[in-house]
């Protein structure tokens, strides 16, 4: 997945490279609307970061007129926290908004649902199982699997993070906000195995010592 982060401070920027690259994007960086603009005209890009203050131009221009024509997927960053620069940007268009500072964590899990949502099919299938993701069902050659709630909470982690290894302490994590259990690394092995049982498939890979990874055909 390729995304265009347009950003002229270095120092965000840098931030933002590295944690998109850790989640297994590619990131192309430009600085600036004429940067922009010339890139956009011969290359193709998944998503777009767009800062609206620019040293030469600014970001509501450059996506109405060269973005959205495109029909990019847009999440626009500011330092101004102005309900009015929010809405026009919702107004015209962009998929998501985020003032800063902000979580860069919290900004990966945007840029996935709306990857995504753009997909136009929540229904993923990899080899013999297929996840439908709006009715939280699994089957197994259209045979339905049954998974406990947690167990399907898992698998749905793992489905919408295709090709990106998710890490146990993030599996962690997400129990505990999930079920506001404690649980260490023997307890997500044990879930790993009961999903890979019930599946009877060996589609999730295990990276030692890291974590678990699922990967599109």
């Amino acid at each position: 997945m390729d995304i265009l982060l347009v950003e002229d401070s270095n120092m965000v920027a840098k931030g933002l490279i590295y944690s998109l690259k850790s989640n297994g994007y590619n990131v192309i960086h430009k600085t600036n609307r004429n940067e922009t603009i010339s890139f956009l005209e011969n290359k193709k890009v998944n998503l777009v970061i767009l800062d609206i203050s620019l040293p030469d131009g600014n970001g509501f221009e450059i996506y109405e007129n060269t973005i959205k024509p495109k029909k990019i997927p847009t999440i626009f960053l500011t330092a101004k926290d102005d309900e009015d620069d929010i809405v026009r940007g919702l107004e015209i268009g962009a998929d998501d908004y985020m003032t800063k500072p902000f979580s860069t964590r919290e900004l990966v899990a945007r840029i996935s649902k709306i990857l995504l949502k753009e997909k136009k099919n929540l229904v993923i299938k990899v080899r013999d199982i297929k996840f439908d993701l709006d009715k939280m069902v699994v089957y197994k050659n259209d045979n339905e699997v049954s998974l406990s709630s947690l167990e399907l909470k898992i698998l749905y982690l793992l489905f919408t993070n295709l090709n990106k290894v998710v890490t146990r302490e993030c599996i962690i994590d997400k129990i505990w906000e999930w079920t506001g259990n404690d649980v260490n690394s023997n307890t997500v092995t044990v879930y790993l195995k009961r999903i890979r049982e019930k599946l009877s498939s060996d589609i999730i890979y295990t990276v030692k010592g890291i974590g678990y990874r699922i990967d599109e055909e």
